[in-house]
């Protein structure tokens, strides 16, 4: 018994003794991409057309299905918190529900988890892709640095882009609630708005801006260093997506929660 005991306690240590080595190695890794990506920004090596292309994949291609979750977001909260009020409740509090859900906590979130099904889980893949069949290796062997190439263009892209569509976002979630709250409640656009000004503070929305900045820099570094770091052929390549696609999802609710402490109180 006593050795079934201490196999089982050496176990659990070797398991959380190699945990915290790939969270220490992780963190080393990105750390020094973070470093490499600072140097290529500050130094000009960051080609602009590399950027804008990007931009235009992450950003532009990104806004329908950005707007959709939007105006799903902005539809549903309005129903439900029309259903769950009770005619001690000034029927106009809709508004101020509607707008704090959206602005501050359904857009920014919703944005991220598209952009981690989008484009996260798309960038992990080109560039496990890439590792796996040596082409990256190649940039090596031309004295190219993939960094500059490859990893700064997308996080760059990723910082500027979310922020903007973060505040698509709660603008398209906010007017869906609006016109939502017409047809479930019967709540005007007047009195929607009105409740909607009475309890909003002007920090609501660069809080909501600041989350999608942190997310959208978060979300391509992760998937970049996932991807540069992929090995095994085209199984590895589906190992480092789906891992890539968990820790960020586990990063931006870990993100998500240290918010309100940080900003709101």
């Amino acid at each position: 018994m006593q050795k079934l005991v201490a196999k089982a306690v050496r176990g659990l240590f070797a398991r959380i003794g190699r945990t915290a080595e790939s969270v220490f190695r992780h963190a080393g890794q990105m750390t020094l991409l973070l470093w490499g990506v600072a140097r290529a920004t500050f130094t000009g090596r960051v080609a602009l057309g590399d950027v804008v292309t990007q931009l235009m994949s992450v950003g532009v291609g990104s806004i329908p299905l950005v707007a959709v979750t939007a105006v799903l977001s902005g539809v549903v909260t309005s129903q439900q918190g029309g259903y769950q009020f009770t005619s001690s409740i000034p029927l106009y509090v809709l508004g101020s529900v509607v707008t704090s859900s959206v602005v501050l906590e359904l857009a920014p979130v919703m944005t991220a988890f598209v952009l981690i099904g989008r484009v996260g889980a798309r960038i992990t893949a080109e560039l496990g892709t890439m590792q796996v069949s040596e082409q990256i290796d190649a940039l090596y062997s031309l004295g190219r640095d993939p960094v500059p190439v490859l990893a700064a263009p997308r996080i760059i892209a990723g910082t500027i882009a979310t922020p903007l569509l973060v505040g698509l976002a709660c603008f398209i979630g906010v007017f869906a609630g609006l016109v939502a709250a017409r047809f479930a409640v019967g709540l005007g656009a007047e009195s929607f708005l009105y409740g909607a000004r009475m309890y909003w503070h002007s920090w609501d929305l660069l809080y909501s801006i600041t989350k999608g900045l942190v997310f959208g820099f978060v979300i391509p570094l992760i998937s970049v260093h996932m991807g540069f770091g992929t090995r095994g052929g085209a199984e590895g390549v589906g190992r480092a997506t789906t891992s890539a696609v968990v820790l960020m999802i586990i990063t931006v609710l870990v993100l998500d929660a240290t918010f309100p402490p940080l900003f709101l109180n």
